[in-house]
């Protein structure tokens, strides 16, 4: 692999920069390429994968597809092919978080009961941070252990947006 792809998506929570290979999902932004180029080239450093980006907009259609029939609220679970670069700890995370359903939450405090380190609530919520590929891999339903929304990437608003759409309240986008 000499070189990786991205595209960019309109969601109703903005725009969405997802990069990977023709078919298979590698990372996820929330905004445009330019605002997150930098940040994806350290991270392609960080992981040893191409730092040469070119877009595409025919790359990641299945990808494309899905995110739209999820925030349409036609999808609570997505069937497509992406890698995960990252700790074993962060990529341990990430595949609990699979497990939390559609439309519900869990505390970090469950999760990581989940993966057997209750002590290690902390480093659960640095991994949640990390993860490359969120909506997806649905980091957006771990919440503070008093019920409050605490940290997303994206923001709270984008947060709030993604977990009241999972719960029937939200817009939806057509």
């Amino acid at each position: 692999m000499d070189k990786l792809y991205y595209t960019e998506m309109v969601s109703p929570i903005g725009m969405l920069t997802l990069v990977g290979d023709h078919d298979t999902i590698l990372a996820m932004e929330f905004g445009e390429f330019e605002k997150n180029q930098e940040k994806l080239l350290k991270w392609c450093k960080k992981y040893n994968l191409p730092t040469l980006l070119e877009y595409d907009s025919n790359i990641l259609k299945d990808v494309q597809h899905q995110l739209s029939e999820y925030f349409r609220g036609d999808r609570s679970q997505f069937s497509i092919k992406y890698k995960l670069f990252g700790t074993e700890f962060q990529k341990k995370v990430w595949n609990a978080l699979i497990s939390v359903p559609y439309g519900e939450t869990w505390s970090y405090k469950q999760l990581a009961e989940k993966i057997d380190s209750p002590k290690a609530l902390r480093a659960v919520g640095g991994a949640n941070n990390k993860n490359p590929v969120s909506i997806i891999i649905p980091c957006h339903r771990v919440i503070g252990a008093n019920g409050r929304l605490v940290g997303y990437g994206g923001g709270i608003e984008k947060k709030t947006y993604l977990l009241e759409l999972e719960k029937g309240k939200g817009l939806g986008f057509r």
